[in-house]
């Protein structure tokens, strides 16, 4: 017998996040096409209108071009009280030089947003965080959200149960947008859910009051990404914002001497006013991120969204929320709530992502190798330099890492892009120049030699501790 909903079915949504809101949002939606009357209710026991940790939910808070673009078709549009700033640029800084990347289409697609009512130590409420907007829209929709915690779940009669304080409440559909924490991924698991938890790994987020003059003086509206020589760093950002700089280090298993050395780094240093040392905020954490996915995030009546299964590595976290939250809602509304629905139709969205993740993977490690040599290095920012000046020329190099850093495009179509013959030709040109320079300069060749064996020799050992080598 097929698992449908019908008119009075009841959604149980647990967690108020982007991947929860967005759920609910396109469900309601879904079902006014359909003439069908549901019921849902998100379970969200955090305030995003207040600051600190009772309305955190721990992010970077960016909102990539494409994404802007495809909630804005669903009529979903972030508000000017959302949007703290709209980033036109990025800067990206190595250990030795910079380079201004400005947008493709020079215009102010990316927003940079906080995620709740602001960090601990802020003087006033001037902004409004992105889940509380998204959370309202699905309230303005019919969602229904209730303000406690998860004790228990069960089956009752074929239905799972929630079991609150003192109460239980029994759905036709249970939801689960968690994220990656244990406990979620508990209830779940007394389901009788059958799937392999998904592979995490901690990063690392602070938020700086440096105050919107000096913001604007010293960083701009430009996202800056450092691509520096520290090991276990894959990617860090210093985002700015209103009156704050939000500083988001990734990689793998960010600990207390990773952090003192990006905060070290002269690259960094060099971006802040003399008077304003870097280090960390009053509010910091870190977090765990998905970096691999679960194996099967559903069973009958039971459906994981957002990074509680998969998310895009590294980048555009809430796109992924957005694309796994619409699959399923479109997959319960107008297919059924069976596991077999979900395998049909809601998986082949979910396999996108975990297999562009991949070719993520892929393109951190050559990024990782790039950074350990001092040749290929200069070629990314002479070929991305000369591209920023040169008006109407083909802006190859800018394109991948803008694409990169921001999450604006898949991992795929930026590898393959990679590959174009005239990428690579200008790409080896421009790092194969200055070689030949130094090689006429006093004693060049032996310290360029030496150079690149000790790159050859640090890539192999960074490949050995990922288990690729």
């Amino acid at each position: 017998m097929p698992l449908a909903l019908e008119d009075g079915s009841r959604i149980g949504v647990i967690g108020g996040g982007p991947a929860g809101s967005l759920f609910a949002y396109f469900a309601l939606t879904f079902a006014q096409r359909m003439d069908l009357d549901l019921r849902v209710d998100i379970y969200e026991p955090r305030d995003f209108t207040k600051p600190g940790p009772a309305g955190c939910n721990m992010c970077g808070g960016i909102v990539s071009e494409s994404l802007v673009q495809l909630l804005a078709l669903e009529g979903i549009d972030l508000p000017p009280t959302v949007v703290q700033r709209g980033i036109d640029s990025y800067v990206l800084h190595t250990d030795r030089e910079s380079v201004r990347i400005d947008t493709p289409l020079m215009e102010k697609r990316i927003a940079a947003v906080h995620r709740g009512g602001g960090p601990r130590d802020i003087q006033a409420v001037k902004w409004g965080g992105l889940d509380g907007h998204l959370l309202t829209l699905a309230q303005q929709q019919g969602a229904k959200v209730i303000a406690e915690r998860i004790s228990d779940v069960a089956w009752d009669d074929g239905r799972p149960q929630l079991r609150l304080a003192g109460s239980a409440q029994t759905y036709d559909l249970l939801v689960g947008a968690t994220g990656i924490n244990s406990s979620g991924w508990a209830l779940f698991e007394k389901l009788g859910l059958r799937s392999k938890r998904p592979q995490t790994t901690k990063a690392y987020v602070t938020e700086l009051n440096l105050g919107s003059e000096l913001i604007a003086q010293h960083f701009g509206n430009s996202m800056h990404m450092f691509m520096l020589d520290i090991p276990r760093l894959d990617c860090a950002a210093i985002i700015p914002k209103g009156d704050f700089l939000t500083v988001c280090l990734l990689g793998r298993d960010i600990d207390r001497d990773l952090i003192t050395a990006f905060f070290q780094s002269p690259a960094v240093k060099r971006c802040f006013p003399p008077d304003f040392p870097p280090g960390e905020g009053e509010c910091h954490c870190s977090p765990k991120i998905n970096v691999l996915e679960a194996t099967r995030p559903f069973a009958d009546r039971v459906v994981l969204v957002g990074d509680s299964g998969v998310t895009r590595l590294y980048k555009d976290g809430i796109g992924a929320a957005y694309r796994t939250a619409k699959a399923a809602a479109r997959t319960a509304v107008f297919s059924g709530v069976s596991a077999e629905d979900f395998d049909r139709h809601f998986m082949p969205i979910y396999r996108r992502i975990a297999r562009d993740n991949r070719f993520g993977r892929l393109i951190f490690t050559v990024v990782h190798g790039i950074k350990l040599f001092d040749l290929l290095l200069r070629g990314v920012l002479a070929m991305a330099a000369k591209e920023q000046r040169r008006h109407g020329a083909r802006r190859r190099m800018s394109i991948v890492l803008w694409d990169m850093f921001t999450g604006s495009a898949p991992y795929r179509e930026i590898f393959f892009r990679t590959l174009d013959p005239r990428f690579l030709g200008r790409f080896m040109r421009e790092s194969v120049l200055p070689a030949g320079a130094g090689k006429r300069g006093k004693g060049g060749t032996g310290h360029g030699k030496r150079r690149a064996w000790q790159g050859i020799w640090r890539w192999r050992s960074h490949l050995s501790s990922r288990g690729t080598g």
